[in-house]
């Protein structure tokens, strides 16, 4: 029998690729409680309790199956006063975009926009 796969320390969230365009995407609550996707690390819904963790695994595996994002993961934070920080290198790196380019991506403010999964 398999172990089950190792989660990290919680607090978590949830980030994936979209399929379509590659972007990273974050798994955000909207009002009525759905989940969708967003592009603004800001905005991610934050799992300080296990069923929460539950949940987003749960989606994970839901948007995985209806082909919107690929290389879903839960990724420990800390909370900063702009919200969630991977305490990772690779994942801190994700939410920014090109190193090589600060005029692009994220850090310059660009492609921050929520979006909803079909």
């Amino acid at each position: 029998m398999a172990a089950a796969p190792k989660r990290p320390p919680l607090p978590v969230i949830l980030l994936a690729n979209d399929l379509l365009d590659g972007d990273v995407v974050f798994a955000r609550a909207e009002d009525a409680g759905a989940l969708s996707w967003t592009r603004d690390p800001a905005l991610a819904l934050v799992a300080a309790e296990e069923p929460d963790a539950v949940r987003l695994e749960g989606f994970a595996a839901a948007e995985i199956a209806a082909q919107h994002v690929v290389d879903a993961y839960l990724v420990d934070v800390a909370i900063g006063a702009d919200g969630p920080v991977p305490r990772h290198f690779r994942e801190r790196f994700k939410t920014l975009g090109p190193s090589n380019r600060p005029d692009l991506g994220k850090q310059a403010g660009e492609g921050i926009a929520a979006r909803r999964s079909a």
